[in-house]
């Protein structure tokens, strides 16, 4: 029986694969081009589309263990609730779901809102698994390059309310540890949750600061213009993707997403360690723009 990784070329899965591969599983990443894909050795190239569920229905066979990420897409409920469908019809006896922190109150946030509604399904439909709610990502921020070297500014509009954001590093480490940990089961085990999230609620003039003392430099919070953020993201994203992400950053403005301490201690033990601080990702960020 198998561990079936989609999203298994992007900047998480990449992570689960490779962890994966070392860890004796056998594992297949889910891709649309196999004849293209380098994976690690021991890595089956999977065909499929989770849009096609002919393409699922093949990839799913032999599959014990799921990890399910749906890139944010505006069929993104479409992809998910399909594929959940599907692998409950193929037996699958473990899921790990990648969702998102505050899926269940930010509903003016379409792709926070169609992750609720599959944590929805999972609920109701009593599928065995794990639900991981990652904050913000550090690495969002290391496309920031420009403006913190150059301009001095940090130009994320996270507002100052706190965002405990999270190192993509920590949830593929939570993923992996859920994946074998069902995989390696003998029978089905009872649904989880953990918010993933950093142990600093960081605030847009906090993280100027921490970029300061990185840099050595001043940096200083650009501010939470909405319209602007709005207007360079539609340069390089499509129109509704823009709008999305204005919402996303308007709710972390008016309402932060800071962990609780429970939500930390959770995570910590589930990794064994405590979760990774954005100022140690800074430093090590700026050391590779060096480099």
């Amino acid at each position: 029986m198998s561990i079936l990784v989609t999203g298994s070329t992007g900047r998480i899965g990449t992570e689960i694969v490779n962890q994966l591969a070392t860890s004796g599983a056998d594992v297949r990443a889910l891709t649309r081009n196999p004849e293209k894909s380098h994976f690690p050795a021991g890595v089956s190239a999977v065909r499929g589309d989770l849009l096609d569920a002919g393409a699922m229905r093949e990839a799913l066979v032999g599959v014990k263990t799921l990890f399910l990420l749906v890139s944010n897409a505006p069929d993104e409920l479409t992809q998910a609730i399909n594929t959940l469908g599907l692998a409950r019809e193929a037996g699958v006896k473990g899921i790990v779901y990648l969702s998102v922190t505050r899926s269940a109150d930010f509903s003016d946030v379409s792709h926070f809102t169609s992750k609720h509604a599959v944590e929805r399904m999972i609920e109701q439909m009593d599928l065995p698994a794990t639900v991981l709610r990652p904050s913000y990502f550090f690495q969002n921020d290391a496309t920031f390059k420009d403006p913190l070297t150059k301009a001095g500014l940090y130009v994320s509009p996270v507002g100052t309310r706190g965002v405990s954001m999270v190192d993509v590093r920590d949830i593929a480490d939570a993923a992996v540890i859920e994946l074998l940990r069902r995989d390696r089961a003998p029978t089905a085990l009872p649904r989880a949750s953990y918010e993933l999230s950093g142990p600093d609620a960081l605030t847009g003039p906090s993280l100027a600061a921490i970029w300061s003392k990185t840099l050595g430099r001043d940096v200083r919070y650009a501010g939470g213009d909405l319209d602007a953020f709005e207007s360079a993201v539609k340069s390089r994203a499509p129109a509704w993707m823009a709008y999305d992400m204005r919402a996303m950053m308007r709710r972390y403005q008016d309402d932060g997403a800071v962990a609780t301490d429970d939500d930390i201690a959770h995570l910590t033990t589930l990794l064994g360690r405590p979760p990774r601080r954005y100022a140690d990702f800074a430093a090590e960020t700026a050391r590779g723009w060096q480099a």
